[in-house]
């Protein structure tokens, strides 16, 4: 399976609003599976693949460096929207929160950030990739568990802007 095919697949399951997709051919094994959509979400999240077969054959210097997206996110106290920043992941690999085992994690919920400061590692092939902010702001929600795998253009974190 090539990278062109993943993406017809990827598509076909958005396109038909799939919560779940299962393949398997040649000892080859596929499965997508979407987020559910949390109520502060104004986008559609990303499908997920979970197979160590198609990461293996995703090279990361293939895929572009995702850029943040500014969202209207409705706010549950109030009805006026908020501008936040998603911080997506550039690359697919596994999502760190601290530089070390039992460290402090770069960032906590409420923490306020500032334009290039780091905000996780994504693990890719056996190399630390730093994950930097491109916002001022502050951290309103941290959407990904540390050690998770992360897929390219999965989100990472909300920012609401200063």
């Amino acid at each position: 399976m090539d990278l062109d095919q993943l993406r017809q697949i990827l598509t076909l399951v958005q396109e038909h609003e799939l919560s779940e997709f299962e393949f398997e051919q040649d000892g080859l094994r596929l499965f997508i599976r979407k987020h559910g959509v949390a109520a502060m979400h104004a986008a559609p999240p990303p499908a997920v693949v979970t197979t160590s077969a198609v990461a293996a054959h995703v090279p990361a210097s293939v895929a572009p460096v995702a850029s943040p997206a500014a969202v209207a996110v409705p706010a549950a106290a109030e009805q006026t929207e908020i501008e936040l920043a998603i911080v997506k992941s550039p690359i697919v690999g596994t999502f760190y929160r601290s530089p070390e085992p039992g460290a402090a994690s770069f960032v906590e919920i409420g923490s306020a950030v500032k334009k290039g400061q780091v905000l996780c590692i994504i693990e890719a092939m056996k190399l630390m990739n730093e994950i930097d902010s491109e916002y001022d702001g502050e951290i309103v929600n941290i959407y990904v568990e540390n050690g998770q795998p992360v897929q390219y253009g999965e989100r990472l974190f909300a920012i609401r802007g200063k």
